[in-house]
């Protein structure tokens, strides 16, 4: 059973940066694929960035160079690092974690955390 505990979430200005964190327990980290969702209320929940247990990462066409994901294997943690932070990535934010998941979709996500919110104001 892995635990996942995000932390870094808040309230910004557009244009501006956030960092949030994900930090894992209970699992042999190195083995999942780490994910960050996110999900605005009444919308599906969609990718923002991947990451391999080979450190590759995938970003969506949405967060792609604004955004950039790390993992640490030694620490148990991911990074996203979001820049130029927009009024529409408003949303919960949540970390995912997939047993050598090799393709990025939430069903094959089987831990998640408990999200935290990121909110950009205009």
């Amino acid at each position: 059973q892995v635990q996942l505990v995000e932390s870094g979430g808040g309230l910004v200005q557009a244009g501006d940066s956030l960092r949030l964190s994900c930090t894992a327990s209970g699992g042999t980290f190195s083995d999942y694929t780490m994910a960050w969702y996110r999900q605005a209320p009444g919308k599906e929940r969609e990718l923002v960035a991947g990451i391999s247990s080979g450190d590759t990462p995938y970003y969506p066409d949405s967060t792609k160079g604004r955004f950039a994901i790390s993992r640490d294997n030694s620490k148990n943690t991911v990074v996203l690092q979001m820049n130029s932070l927009r009024p529409e990535d408003t949303a919960v934010y949540y970390c995912a974690a997939g047993y050598q998941a090799r393709v990025l979709t939430p069903s094959r996500f089987e831990y998640w955390g408990r999200g935290t919110q990121v909110t950009v104001s205009s």
